[in-house]
């Protein structure tokens, strides 16, 4: 968690560091009368309730940072951690492209057709000959059926030691997603302190700043004071842009998090079914096999001591004859 505190306290270091790429949605637009926000006890109640007092503390910090009327500070406000956050969507969506979980779906499936193809039952003679069913034709040696069993037990080991190789990927994925997933919060948390500073500067403006303009507009007859408000408007105007620009940013962070524990879901779902096949199918079935061999060793054994028993009785019947 060290690591991840850092990198959030890196992205809330410099408010207006420079970006790779700049925000192309920040447009002049016609000036406008401010619309009235909360009272300023009530968004800090608010966020008291949103935030940690250490949280609270860079709000202020970052708030008394933004500058009035600097529109080129103000369009890099925020856009690291934007930056950020897209080069970690980036990467998101590579891990994701790299990753086919589709081949190992399909070598569970070759594993449980290789557990059907001996059936343990068929090995028992219940009704009718086991090598007819087995076969469809005549019997065949107790060699033969060992023989085949070993092939496919064989092919089943070599498959469970993909399957294995598989589950330690999936497994480092999963891990590796827990990474992502709380680097995806730390970008949440830093881009929600941007927003909550800008709105808190913003309150200001409006209910402190501007109104101290407009009424030494109103008593001088100086149009540059006049000028002073317009221009103080229009900056509240775009600083009003950035917040809703920020929270765009920050709906992708909510966004993420749902689609990495879906990814995560996914891995963890197949590695699962991967333990409890190495874990419980596989030796289930080779136990099966074991018992089933067994019982037909014993029927051959019985078959020739029953022959034995028999030649022997006819020997004695024409002994007495004789």
């Amino acid at each position: 968690m060290a690591e991840d505190r850092n990198l959030k306290d890196e992205l809330l270091m410099d408010p207006f560091k420079e970006a790779d790429d700049t925000d192309d949605n920040l447009i002049l637009q016609p000036e406008k009368a401010a619309e009235e926000l909360p009272k300023q006890s009530e968004m800090l109640t608010t966020f008291k309730d949103q935030f940690s007092e250490s949280d609270l503390k860079t709000i202020h910090d970052i708030k008394d940072k933004i500058e009035p009327l600097n529109n080129d500070a103000l369009i890099t406000y925020g856009a690291n951690a934007q930056q950020a956050m897209s080069k970690f969507s980036h990467h998101m969506l590579n891990e994701v492209q790299s990753k086919d979980v589709g081949p190992i779906g399909d070598t569970l499936e070759d594993l449980m057709k290789k557990l059907k193809e001996i059936d343990p039952e068929e090995l028992t003679n219940e009704k009718s000959n086991i090598f007819k069913r087995m076969f469809g034709r005549m019997k065949r040696s107790v060699n033969e059926m060992i023989s085949k069993h070993q092939s496919i037990a064989s092919q089943v080991d070599r498959i469970s030691i993909q399957l294995e190789h598989a589950k330690e990927v999936l497994i480092k994925d999963v891990n590796m997603l827990d990474g992502l997933y709380n680097q995806n919060k730390e970008y949440f948390d830093a881009i929600n302190i941007y927003i909550a500073a800008a709105e808190l500067k913003k309150e200001e403006l409006e209910t402190e700043t501007l109104p101290r303009l407009k009424a030494e507009a109103d008593s001088s007859s100086n149009q540059m004071d006049v000028q002073d408000v317009n221009d103080m408007m229009q900056y509240i105007n775009r600083l009003e842009k950035r917040v809703h620009d920020l929270k765009l940013s920050r709906q992708i962070t909510l966004q993420s998090a749902p689609q990495i524990r879906m990814i995560q879901n996914i891995n963890q779902t197949l590695a699962e079914k991967i333990q409890s096949s190495i874990l419980t199918s596989i030796p289930l079935w080779k136990n099966q096999m074991a018992i089933a061999l067994t019982l037909l060793r014993q029927e051959s054994a019985s078959k020739a001591q029953r022959e034995v028993t028999n030649t022997t009785n006819d020997l004695l019947t024409k002994n007495s004859e004789m």
